[in-house]
C-alpha cells in the first residue's frame, strides 16, 4: 500500500488528529504549569509586601526557563539508603495521572471541524476518578522508597487524605449526573448554555471545590508535605529533576482540578453573557476557548490566593471535615436532588 493511500485511511487520520491534540494539550499544560508557579511567587510577594522574581527577563517572565535549566543541570544524586528502583519510579507515577485526566476534558466546542477534546468518552467522569486516584501511588511510593521517617509519614498522610476526600468528591457530582442525565463532559457543558450548574447545584459545587483542594494537597490541606511538621514530607529526599516532577505534578493537578470545576459548574467554554449565534464558526470556536481559559485562570488565582490567606488545618481537623461534614452533606445533596427529580417525573 502506498504512503498516500495510507495517509488517507480514516483510522490514520484519526490517529494523526489525536496526536496533534495531545501535543497541543501537553504543551499548553507545561506552559501553564511554569507560569502558574511564577504567578504564585509574584502573588505571594505582593501579599507579603515583597517584589518577587523580577530579574530574569522583563518583569521576571523568563524565570521559569531559568529554573528549568537550573534543575536540569544539577548533579543527579541518588542517596545510598533508598530503594532505588521505586525511588526513581515514584516521580513519574505522580506526573502521569494529570496528563491522562486531561484527555477527556473539553476545552472548547470545535475549531475548523475538529472537536476540542482528545477523547469524548461516554463515561468521562468515571475515567477521571479512576485515573486521578492513581496519583497517590506516586506519593506513597516516594514516601516508602525514601526509607526515611518524614517521607514515610507524608506518604501515609497522603493516602489517608485521598481516601477521606475521594468519597465526598465522587458523591458530590452524582447529583450533577442525575440532573443532566449524562456522564459525558461535553453534554454537561452543553446543558449549561443558558445557566451554569453552580446556580442549580451550589452545595455540590462547594463540596467538590473543598475536596479538590484536599486532593491536590494544597493549603490548607497540605498534610503530606507540611514543612513545620514533616520537613518536606514525601519529597524530603528528592532533588534535581525528580523533585521537579513532583513540583510539576502538584501544579498540573491544580490546573486539572480548576478545569474540572469550570467544566462541571461554570459552563466550560459556554459564556451565557455572550451570544455567538450568527458569528463565523471559527470565531465562535475561539471565543469558546478564550472563555474556558479565562475561567480556568480565575480559579488558578483563587487556588493561589487561598494558599497565602488561610492557615494549615490540623490533621485531625482534616479527617473530621472529610468524614463528619462533607460526606453527610454529599449524601444529603444526592437525596434532595433525587427527590426533586422524582417529583418532576410524577408531575
Amino acid at each position: 500500500m502506498s504512503a498516500g493511500c495510507l495517509a488517507t485511511r480514516p483510522e490514520v487520520l484519526l490517529a494523526i488528529e489525536a496526536a496533534m491534540k495531545i501535543a497541543v494539550v501537553v504543551g499548553v499544560l507545561m506552559g501553564m504549569v511554569a507560569y502558574t508557579v511564577l504567578a504564585e511567587r509574584r502573588m505571594c510577594a505582593l501579599i507579603q509586601d515583597r517584589l518577587g522574581p523580577n530579574r530574569v527577563g522583563p518583569f521576571g517572565l523568563f524565570q521559569p526557563l531559568a529554573d528549568s535549566f537550573k534543575l536540569l543541570l544539577k548533579e543527579n544524586v541518588l542517596p545510598g539508603h533508598v530503594h532505588r528502583f521505586y525511588y526513581v519510579l515514584a516521580p513519574a507515577v505522580a506526573m502521569l495521572p494529570p496528563l491522562l485526566t486531561l484527555a477527556v476534558i473539553p476545552f472548547g466546542n470545535a475549531l475548523a471541524g475538529f472537536k476540542l477534546v482528545i477523547a469524548d468518552l461516554d463515561v468521562g467522569m468515571l475515567w477521571i476518578f479512576s485515573v486521578a486516584t492513581l496519583g497517590v501511588y506516586g506519593i506513597v511510593l516516594a514516601g516508602w522508597a525514601s526509607n526515611s521517617k518524614y517521607p514515610f509519614l507524608g506518604g501515609i498522610r497522603s493516602a489517608a487524605q485521598l481516601i477521606s476526600y475521594e468519597v465526598p468528591m465522587g458523591l458530590s457530582v452524582v447529583s450533577v449526573f442525575l440532573w443532566v442525565g449524562s456522564l459525558r463532559l461535553t453534554q454537561i457543558v452543553e446543558y449549561q448554555a443558558d445557566r451554569w450548574l453552580v446556580f442549580e447545584q451550589p452545595l455540590a459545587f462547594l463540596i467538590f471545590l473543598v475536596s479538590a483542594f484536599a486532593e491536590t494537597n494544597r493549603l490548607p490541606f497540605d498534610m503530606p508535605e507540611c514543612e513545620q511538621e514533616l520537613v518536606g514530607g514525601y519529597n524530603t529526599e528528592y532533588g534535581q529533576m525528580k523533585f521537579a516532577l513532583f513540583f510539576l505534578a502538584e501544579y498540573a493537578n491544580m490546573i486539572v482540578a480548576s478545569a474540572l470545576v469550570v467544566t462541571l459548574f461554570f459552563g466550560g467554554w459556554q459564556a451565557p453573557f455572550l451570544r455567538v449565534e450568527g458569528l463565523a464558526p471559527l470565531v465562535a470556536g475561539w471565543i469558546g476557548v478564550a472563555a474556558f481559559f479565562i475561567k480556568l485562570v480565575a480559579f488558578l488565582a483563587f487556588f493561589i490566593w487561598v494558599r497565602w490567606f488561610l492557615p494549615r488545618f490540623r490533621y485531625d481537623q482534616v479527617m473530621r471535615l472529610g468524614w463528619r461534614v462533607l460526606l453527610p452533606l454529599a449524601l444529603l445533596n444526592i437525596v434532595v436532588y433525587a427527590l426533586i427529580l422524582a417529583l418532576k417525573v410524577r408531575s
